[in-house]
């Protein structure tokens, strides 16, 4: 007795296969760029962005200028690119206290030890931010990007203050932009501070957060 086995062949159109080598090529130009970023990062940040040309990143870094200027087209493409990375990784640190806080204190003492880890752990990358926040009021193609970055960290503050009202039973006594402006100002003296050699920067912003967070709320 023969048993006929029943083959079903699969055509892949040719429109298929180009869609999927160039995602494959697209996937592999941006993780290409994502390494270059995180070589560059350091001498970007120590340096400052007045400072820092592609050449001499490339002086500092194992990639070439040529390199460089391949992925990057120029040094604003590739910090706005770097603190983009970084704060995307920063934002969803803040999201998972949220999400388990049970309590104001809870919630407050945990925000502001994130807030005093990330300034001792991240200090020239915050530096770098507000670096290139500074120049947008100079240099129109930052503007957008940063515009971008600031909604983002605007909107993560807020997600802070709401879930302490929510805890503490009371509604906000300001708007999200007002929140975001206080914690700003109060994060970037820690900084200033904490980079000038301050012992008392990291306490002082503790304080200053858990403060904050019952005064605008």
């Amino acid at each position: 007795m023969t048993t006929v086995v029943s083959r079903k062949v699969i055509v892949t159109k040719p429109a298929e296969r180009t869609d999927r080598i160039s995602s494959r090529l697209v996937d592999k130009f941006e993780e290409r760029r994502r390494l270059l970023a995180e070589g560059a990062l350091q001498t970007l940040a120590e340096r400052g962005y007045a400072r820092t040309s592609l050449r001499e990143i490339a002086q500092n870094t194992e990639f070439s200028h040529g390199t460089l200027h391949y992925y990057f087209r120029d040094k604003v493409e590739l910090i706005t690119y770097c603190v983009r990375q970084y704060k995307a990784h920063c934002v969803p640190r803040y999201d998972g206290i949220v999400a388990t806080a049970e309590t104001v204190d809870g919630l407050s003492r945990d925000f502001a030890d994130g807030l005093a880890a990330t300034l001792t752990e991240d200090a020239l990358m915050h530096r770098l931010w507000y670096d290139l926040r500074s120049q947008s009021l100079f240099e129109e193609s930052f503007r957008a990007d940063v515009a971008d970055i600031d909604e983002s960290l605007e909107r993560m503050i807020w997600r802070i203050v709401t879930r302490y009202a929510e805890l503490a039973g009371r509604e906000p006594s300001c708007t999200p932009e007002m929140a975001y402006a206080f914690f700003d100002g109060l994060f970037q003296q820690a900084l200033l501070r904490f980079l000038s050699g301050s012992e008392a920067a990291l306490e002082d912003l503790r304080t200053g957060a858990r403060e904050l967070l019952t005064k605008i709320v």
